[in-house]
């Protein structure tokens, strides 16, 4: 399974459009390859190098089978029009939250998951939850990741 960006290379910068000094949208994403019998996707974007440990950014779930992209600047709502749902940044908010790095370069991850069910969960899981709830229902993994530091 791969994931892509338009919105930046794979290990290259993060344009700050999609950070908090720009726009603070998301980037659009898209997906390919995935193994027969997914039933849905997952998606987490996080920054592993932040100074009190890994920052989720993003959380997306029940992402259904026949959606194979997300545009650039998906809305910040609990359910979008797809049917997928949305978790809890920690920002402690649903929906995109950009890169925001106090200092220094930091990668942040988009990591996307093809599970085998659906999950029918409600909106607003943190990470720890849906990492427990996909737990043996992942049939492949991808992700993609760029970097971005402020001035």
């Amino acid at each position: 399974m791969i994931i892509k960006s338009s919105s930046f290379e794979d290990k290259g910068p993060i344009p700050s459009k999609y950070t908090c000094d720009g726009e603070n949208i998301s980037p659009e994403l898209s997906w390919s390859g995935f193994p027969e019998g997914t039933k849905s996707f997952a998606l987490i974007a996080e920054d592993p190098d932040a100074p009190a440990g890994t920052w989720v950014h993003w959380i997306l779930y029940d992402i259904p089978v026949n959606v194979t992209a997300l545009p650039e600047g998906v809305p910040d709502d609990e359910v979008l029009s797809n049917g997928a749902r949305q978790g809890l940044s920690d920002f402690k908010d649903i929906g995109y939250g950009g890169p925001c790095p106090p200092r220094g370069v930091h990668r942040y991850f988009f990591k996307l998951y093809a599970l085998d069910e659906k999950l029918g969960l409600k909106s607003g899981l943190s990470k720890k939850s849906l990492l427990d709830k996909i737990k043996g229902h992942v049939i492949a993994e991808a992700e993609i990741h760029g970097t971005y530091s402020r001035r």
